[in-house]
């Protein structure tokens, strides 16, 4: 029986209460499904795992791709999906609440708003006006008493802006401004991560995990919540692919081609 998109948002907000979950992030239907198939409880759209998926680059994305993507995952699966909204593909708060309205509409139990400006000349938004920004996403999916999660980010990590009082400092403000969970992508040692959960608790914390990092385990003793891969998973298939391709193109072999996944399996998993 399908699931509505009114008890995934219920059970999404039950799993932030105690414990730590993973959030991975696929980047169209089919992995979507084989991670719910694999027995993961929540997922999390990855905007450059979709961009890349499409043939365009990081926040190279519109609105309208957004909204048919997390439209098409929501339906694809019975579980929560929080989706990476960037920056609300708006500048001014007012317009960044008529686009979170709207992804509300695709069924997703939870969306984040990020600070960047993609200006490299002043990459975060001024203060004011990024709490102005978090508190529009608030009044907006509080609009219909949706029940989304609103995830506040601070990207200063990412953009070179490292001093973790700041970024720190910011959480906190968007926690009052009504964003449910804090998340500043970037941060990487026990002691950020600590700093962290500790200063904006008792809200729940979503901690990125890339490359190498804690474990599961390490990453709940220190109090996170929620732990996200972004792109990782993304960047993972795209390995394999672009291996086996140059292989093709540049040497003319066709090695690479027995590691891939049986196609029986797929068709198992998919049937």
């Amino acid at each position: 029986m399908s699931i509505t998109a009114a008890e995934k948002r219920v059970t999404f907000r039950k799993m932030h209460e105690a414990g730590c979950f993973v959030l991975p992030n696929p980047f169209d239907v089919g992995t979507a499904k084989a991670l719910q198939h694999l027995g993961f409880k929540a997922l999390a759209s990855t905007s450059a795992g979709f961009a890349w998926s499409i043939g365009r680059a990081d926040n190279r994305v519109t609105v309208e791709d957004v909204l048919q993507h997390l439209a098409a995952l929501c339906a694809a699966v019975d579980l929560p999906v929080n989706a990476d909204f960037e920056g609300g593909f708006a500048h001014k708060p007012e317009k960044v609440a008529v686009n979170v309205g709207r992804a509300v509409g695709t069924g997703v139990a939870g969306l984040s708003i990020e600070d960047s400006t993609g200006d490299a000349t002043a990459p975060l938004y001024e203060r004011a006006f990024a709490i102005e920004r978090i508190k529009a996403a608030r009044s907006a999916i509080d609009a219909d008493k949706s029940g989304v999660l609103l995830t506040g980010r601070c990207e200063g990590f990412l953009v070179g802006q490292t001093d973790l009082g700041m970024v720190i400092d910011r959480l906190c403000a968007y926690a009052d401004a009504g964003a449910d969970c804090l998340y500043a992508p970037g941060i990487r040692t026990r002691e950020q991560i600590s700093a962290v959960v500790k200063a904006v608790s008792p809200k729940p914390v979503n901690l990125l995990i890339g490359a190498s990092g804690l474990s599961v385990a390490e990453a709940a003793d220190l109090g996170v919540r929620r732990i996200s891969v972004g792109g990782s998973l993304a960047r993972a298939a795209w390995t394999g692919f672009m291996q086996a391709a140059r292989e093709i193109a540049e040497q003319g072999t066709f090695t690479e081609l027995a590691k891939g996944y049986p196609g029986g399996e797929l068709n198992k998993m998919f049937s």
